[in-house]
């Protein structure tokens, strides 16, 4: 996508949801090893958790990825603005539009609170998604 926001030849994704502290977490996080180089890769989210969910770390710690030290971002405009792919996560319509963008609102359970079985299980959703993200944009 040379041209377009982001670093040049190279689409940007921004993954968004409410605390940024599960989902959008292990998206990026699976963008970033599916993908390595060929993506800029960002998440963020409208009403930041303090930490990334201890089960959504867990599980992804299980296939082999560690989120663990990752800190939860608030949502910008800048961050959209910057973005080829802006993808949604149950963050309802705190997520600024802008022209231009493709948007994709990804129908998710969400973790926090859940057992780490249902964990698994939405990791690995992500995770299909996220190979498909990788074709569609590579």
């Amino acid at each position: 996508m040379p041209g377009k926001p982001g670093k040049p030849g190279k689409p940007s994704v921004l993954f968004v949801c409410v605390h940024n502290a599960g989902r959008s977490q292990m998206a990026a996080a699976w963008l970033t090893h599916l993908a390595g180089d060929r993506v800029e890769v960002r998440s963020a989210g409208s009403a930041p958790a303090d930490r990334v969910n201890p089960a959504a770390a867990e599980a992804m710690r299980e296939a082999g990825i560690d989120i663990a030290a990752q800190q939860p971002r608030i949502l910008t405009a800048e961050a959209v603005r910057t973005s080829d792919v802006v993808i949604t996560m149950g963050c309802g319509d705190a997520c600024p539009v802008f022209p231009g963008k493709r948007y994709e609102d990804w129908d998710l359970d969400d973790p926090a609170g859940q057992d780490i079985d249902t964990v698994r299980r939405i990791r690995d959703d992500i995770r299909a998604r996220v190979e498909k993200l990788i074709d569609e944009l590579t």
